[in-house]
């Protein structure tokens, strides 16, 4: 449920995890990640090669001759074993508090935008695209800018900064004030 006045979202505190401690085991996690094994957080790079692995399979000529394909090779990567941990975490938590429900369309997009699916999938689409240009444009994803902040890393400053802006300015537009 969102307040009129600044758009806070409001939780559970008996169904959510303490979000102090959450991002402090997200931000450890992070850091591990790094140490470990190299790799930063980020999906960007999963949806390319996921795309590729299907080109592959129908046509592998023209993935042959692809220079992208050369760079980003389209195998199952721990990109992609990081998304289906995403997803599949996702769906515990859900179950575990009992916040878990198949619906078409969540209540705060209807309240605020209304019941139409075209319309939502037109925003979703649309808004992926722009994501995904974004993403490949600025050579990672805003999960892996975000992240890499935590590493001291200007970019991630930056990145941070911006999502959060653009995020007010967006969410300002969308809900006009808050819903009920």
């Amino acid at each position: 449920m969102f307040n009129k006045g600044c758009l806070a979202m409001q939780y559970d505190k008996q169904k959510a995890w303490n979000p102090y401690l959450a991002g402090a085991l997200s931000g450890i996690l992070i850091i591990l990640s790094v140490v470990l094994s190299g790799n930063y957080f980020g999906s960007a790079t999963a949806f390319v090669q996921l795309i590729g692995i299907l080109e592959k399979i129908l046509t592998p000529e023209k993935v042959a001759q692809m220079k992208y394909f050369s760079i980003v090779e389209p195998v199952l990567s721990w990109q992609i074993l990081f998304i289906i941990g995403i997803f599949i975490g996702s769906f515990l938590a859900a179950k575990m508090f009992g916040d878990f429900k198949w619906q078409l369309i969540p209540e705060l997009w209807k309240n605020n935008l209304g019941s139409s699916p075209l319309k939502r999938s037109l925003f979703a689409f649309v808004g992926g695209i722009i994501a995904m240009f974004g993403a490949r444009l600025a050579g990672g994803c805003p999960s892996g800018q975000m992240s890499s902040s935590i590493l001291l890393s200007i970019s991630g400053f930056l990145a941070i900064t911006m999502f959060f802006i653009a995020g007010i300015i967006v969410a300002r537009l969308i809900f006009m004030g808050g819903a009920n």
